[in-house]
């Protein structure tokens, strides 16, 4: 608990090291702060991203196979567990691969999002259209009637999501793919009570992420 507490401090400090640097440039922000914390984050994951995404992109490119196999053995589970076995042992495939990583990662994202949240601003931290990052995101469309509020952070975070996922996509069975449809909907309905700050590292991540997929995917087939 003490080693947790001690990196969300660092991260803090991190994030505050970065204010600073905006103080220095003449653009004071939180925002860009927050910005540029989760730009460095994302770099220094980036080994492990890289092995999570070739991880799942090499599963992809065995489901024609494991497809055949699940139909020519699907009345017979323990035939298909041992011929999955080969077909990942002779194709050097580890079925863990692009999840591994992601779990190790796990801490380090836990970490940053009680350091976001948790953080105590020097300043009211504005950024563009949010008034302040320590609340929700909830802008009001002044041209619609009072109290209607458009929450523009949780909304992008849902899409981010979506496509993040999207870009590594199986041909997934049924309930999988409700899975896929939930999720983003899930990030974007809680994420209209975390902190906007919190919410707009969550969506740079995921921009940086998707521009990662797309660079290792590109002049894959297309699914």
């Amino acid at each position: 608990m003490a080693l947790f507490d001690a990196a969300i401090g660092l991260l803090q400090s991190l994030l505050t090291f970065f204010y600073n640097l905006t103080v220095s440039l003449g653009v004071a922000n939180y925002g860009l702060a927050i910005i540029l914390l989760t730009l460095v984050i994302k770099l220094v994951l980036y080994p492990l991203t890289v092995k999570q995404v070739k991880g799942m992109k090499s599963m992809q490119e065995l489901q024609p196979k494991m497809k055949i196999l699940q139909e020519k053995y699907k009345d017979n589970k323990e035939k298909l567990n041992k011929e999955m076995a080969i077909l990942y042992k002779e194709s050097g495939v580890n079925p863990l691969s692009g999840c591994l990583p992601l779990i190790v990662q796990m801490p380090i994202l836990m970490g940053i999002f009680y350091a976001i949240r948790d953080y105590q601003y020097a300043s009211l931290p504005s950024f563009l259209w949010v008034a302040d990052l320590s609340g929700p995101d909830h802008f009001l469309l002044g041209t619609l009637p009072d109290g209607f509020f458009l929450p523009i952070l949780p909304i992008l975070s849902a899409a981010t999501t979506y496509i993040q996922q999207k870009q590594t996509s199986t041909d997934a069975n049924q309930q999988a793919k409700m899975m896929m449809n939930l999720m983003p909907l899930f990030i974007g309905y809680i994420s209209i009570t975390f902190p906007a700050g919190l919410v707009l590292y969550w969506v740079v991540s995921n921009v940086f992420q998707i521009g990662q997929q797309w660079w290792m995917y590109r002049g894959a087939p297309q699914k």
